[in-house]
Formats: structure tokens, C-alpha cells, sequence
């Protein structure tokens, strides 16, 4: 090819007026003389055909979809070489000026929306059933093989989920005794019975309360931090060199923050419940003039150890879920800073309400059968 026909050319064959044989390069180097040559097409010209192209970069790309956006000719009237048409279907969407479609705000669109969401739900519970299950065969293997145990790994998350945590549970469920306690004898006191706000607070305490405020706690701050450990891990790629050394991200990652969590959970529910009671006893003495003694009397007389056992199965059930969810999200990330934020975020709010729903869930059986 000489150096004339390397320059971009636009010829019309007056037996076929509607076609534009494009030549030459359409390239950044020729992009006046690209502008040029397509300001001058006729009208007529709605077919623009760009097979003998000898070379053509995003630039010429560009400039031959926004003249056809301009003339309105549709995108099938534009032909590229098979080779090129990778590149063109790449800058697609930059050369695009139309306006964005606007949500539709109808009651079909939302009822789509819904079902997505639904559907979402649906696979998130099947991923988080599988991966309890692969947790629970490795859990098996290592009862059989003691030696693939991170016992190092696992006495670091304890001290992280369970000693760290003891102050802020024990404050929360020492204000929430209190606050129970008040919002009791305020009611209470209109009927001369004060003295009943023992009982409301020892099995509000130990039944729900603590159970609930301590996983709540724990789902905040523990299954974000695994989160983001895992997650951070995963964008920087340092799962697949674990892999590639021979290791197994579940025996490593996984199950010491699980045992960690199903060791600790319990301990810290069986802290918040002694502080709730405090909690009680501080009103008690300060505000409804039951003097300590009386109070732990009184709660010595009334109070059963299975209100206290409610609350204790309850808790190794809340880490399973907190550890499985906030493991699982750490894994899914996909290497992004933004990546990590959604799926911390998402464990949060996945623990959480799960473990509402299975306190109530929980609650409703217990009652049925009568504890």
C-alpha cells in the first residue's frame, strides 16, 4: 500500500449511491482528515462500509459511530472487517449518548424487583447450607486428624472474639438489666409490686436478652472483622497461594475462627447474663428500695436453672451463623476495596437478622414445649 492510500478515503459508486466504501487508516493520526472526509458524505449515503479498511483504532471507531448516531442510521448500516469487530463491540457503550433508560417505577417493574431479590436470598441460603456442610466434613476430618488443627490460629481468634469483647458485653447488658428493670417497675408500681420486677429481669435476662445482645454484639463486630480479614486476603490473592502451597483455606481461614467463636459465644452470654442481673440489682437498690439481699433472695427463690439453659443452647447456634456468614462473604469478595465493603456490610446485616429470626423461631419452640 502506497502512502496515498493510507490516508482515509470515502468513495461512492454512482451505480450504488446509498453505499461508502471506506479506505486507508482511520486512525488518530488521521483524525481531521477523518472528520473531513465523513462531513462531506451525502445524504443519500446510509450504508457505510468499512471491510477494505486497512488499519482502524478506537479513534475511527469512535468517529464512524457518532457520525451514524448523528444521521441516524442504524447500527446494522455500519460494516467492519471481522477482525475489527472486537474492538468495535469493546467501545459499544463509550460511544452511546443516548440517556440512560429511567427506572421503571411501576407495580410490575417492583414485583420484578422483588422476585430478584427473592431469588437472591434463595441462593444465598443454598451457598451458606453447602458451605456448612464442607465446614462440618472438615470439622470431622480434623477430629480424626488432631494435626491439621491451627491451634496457634485458633487461641489468637479466641482472645479476638471472646476476651476483647467481655467489656462492651458486659457494659451493654448492664444497662439493658437497668433499663428493664426501670421500664418494670414503672408499670409495676401502679399495683404495689414492685418486688415482681425480679422476676421480669432474671428471665428476661437470661432467657433472651443476653443471648441476643451478645451474638448482636458479636455479629457487629466479629463477622465484619472476618470479613474483611478474608476478604482482604482474597483481593490481594493470597487464598489462591495458599492453594497453590498444597493448603486447604477452610482448615486454615475457617475453622479456627469457628471453633474460636463456638468456644467464646457461650462464655461472653454467660458474662452479659451476670451483668443483666446486676443491672437489676443496681435498680433494685437505688431506685425501687430492695436492698441487695432481699433481691438475690427473692431471685434465689423464683428464679430456675432453666431459664439460664434457654439462653446457653441458644449461643453456640448464634456462632455457627455468625462465623459460617462472615467467613463465607470473606470468600466471595471479589478483589476490590469496593468488593469488601459490600460483602462486610452484607455479613453484617445477613447475621443480624438471622439470628433474630432464630431467637424467635427458638422462643416459639421452647414455649410450646413448655420451657
Amino acid at each position: 500500500m502506497t502512502p496515498a492510500q493510507t490516508q482515509p478515503e470515502v468513495r461512492i459508486d454512482p451505480a450504488e449511491p446509498t453505499r461508502a466504501r471506506l479506505l486507508g487508516n482511520w486512525t488518530l493520526a488521521s483524525a481531521l482528515e477523518i472528520g473531513r472526509q465523513l462531513q462531506a458524505l451525502p445524504e443519500q449515503a446510509t450504508v457505510l462500509d468499512a471491510t477494505e479498511v486497512g488499519r482502524i483504532d478506537s479513534a475511527g471507531v469512535l468517529a464512524l459511530m457518532r457520525h451514524a448516531n448523528r444521521r441516524h442510521l442504524a447500527p446494522e448500516n455500519l460494516h467492519f472487517r471481522q477482525d475489527h469487530k472486537a474492538l468495535v463491540s469493546s467501545i459499544e457503550d463509550v460511544a452511546d449518548d443516548r440517556p440512560k433508560k429511567k427506572r421503571d417505577l411501576g407495580f410490575l417493574a417492583a414485583l420484578g424487583r422483588l422476585g430478584f431479590q427473592v431469588q437472591g436470598y434463595g441462593h444465598k441460603i443454598m451457598a451458606l447450607l453447602s458451605f456448612t456442610g464442607e465446614n462440618l466434613v472438615k470439622l470431622l476430618r480434623i477430629a480424626h486428624e488432631p494435626r491439621r488443627l491451627r491451634l496457634t490460629s485458633t487461641v489468637y481468634h479466641m482472645e479476638q472474639v471472646g476476651l476483647d469483647a467481655v467489656p462492651l458485653v458486659a457494659l451493654l447488658s448492664y444497662l439493658v438489666g437497668a433499663v428493664i428493670a426501670f421500664l418494670g417497675s414503672t408499670i409495676l408500681r401502679d399495683f404495689g409490686a414492685e418486688i415482681y420486677v425480679v422476676e421480669l429481669v432474671s428471665i428476661a435476662t437470661l432467657r433472651e436478652l443476653a443471648a441476643l445482645m451478645t451474638a448482636i454484639v458479636v455479629a457487629g463486630r466479629t463477622a465484619s472483622a472476618f470479613t474483611a480479614q478474608i476478604g482482604a486476603m482474597k483481593s490481594r490473592e493470597e487464598i489462591d497461594a495458599i492453594r497453590t502451597l498444597g493448603l486447604d483455606p477452610i482448615d486454615l481461614l475457617v475453622i479456627p475462627r469457628l471453633i474460636a467463636l463456638l468456644v467464646c459465644l457461650p462464655l461472653l452470654t454467660f458474662v452479659a447474663m451476670m451483668a443483666g442481673l446486676a443491672g437489676g440489682v443496681t435498680v433494685g437498690a437505688f431506685n425501687l428500695d430492695i436492698p441487695p439481699q432481699q433481691y438475690l433472695a427473692r431471685l434465689h427463690d423464683t428464679i430456675q436453672v432453666r431459664h439460664m439453659l434457654v439462653g446457653l443452647v441458644k449461643a453456640p447456634v448464634f456462632a455457627v451463623v455468625i462465623g459460617l456468614i462472615g467467613c463465607l462473604e470473606g470468600l466471595h469478595v471479589e478483589g476490590t476495596a469496593q468488593s469488601v465493603g459490600e460483602h462486610t456490610t452484607s455479613a453484617v446485616v445477613q447475621t443480624i437478622s438471622l439470628v433474630i429470626v432464630i431467637d424467635a423461631l427458638a422462643a416459639l419452640w421452647f414455649m410450646q414445649v413448655g420451657w
